[in-house]
């Protein structure tokens, strides 16, 4: 009889993944990094256990997005208090803070729970090319170019 197997969270041993952000869609960078951190790419894949990978991002600044995004995308933060709401678009967030884009875009890929939570803690984006994770010994993924 063949019995399906589940992974066990004493079982999974996770991994270091490093992507270049350079020139690469926004988009298409986030579901490659959002499949890593769920572990949709590892045969042992179970749903309501966390098999994903570490996985470090560089280059954030250098992230690309297509059409009129730069001008026309708005990211907006409330601080919950009335009138509260701040708009920037997505050039001024980029220039600031380059790497919120990418964590942001991540999160809304993982799952709405506490399990996506502990996903989006093993992800670690930096804005220059420089990180602090090298005794992890990252596996470099190659990806194309946009």
């Amino acid at each position: 009889m063949r019995q399906t197997t589940l992974a066990k969270n004493e079982e999974v041993t996770q991994d270091w993944v490093h992507v270049d952000a350079t020139d690469q869609v926004l988009g298409r960078l986030s579901t490659k990094v959002a499949m890593i951190l769920m572990g949709k790419t590892k045969p042992t894949y179970t749903p309501h256990v966390d098999v994903g990978d570490f996985v470090v991002v560089t280059n954030a600044e250098k992230i690309v997005v297509t059409g009129k995004k730069l001008d026309q995308k708005i990211h907006q933060t409330f601080s919950g208090h009335p009138s509260g709401r701040k708009v920037k678009t997505f050039r001024e967030v980029q220039e600031k803070h380059p790497e919120r884009l990418i964590e942001e875009s991540v999160r809304r890929m993982l799952p709405k729970n506490k399990l996506g939570t502990k996903m989006l803690g093993k992800l670690k984006v930096y804005a220059g090319p420089d990180h602090p994770h090298t005794a992890q010994t990252p596996k470099v993924l190659e990806s194309q170019s946009a």
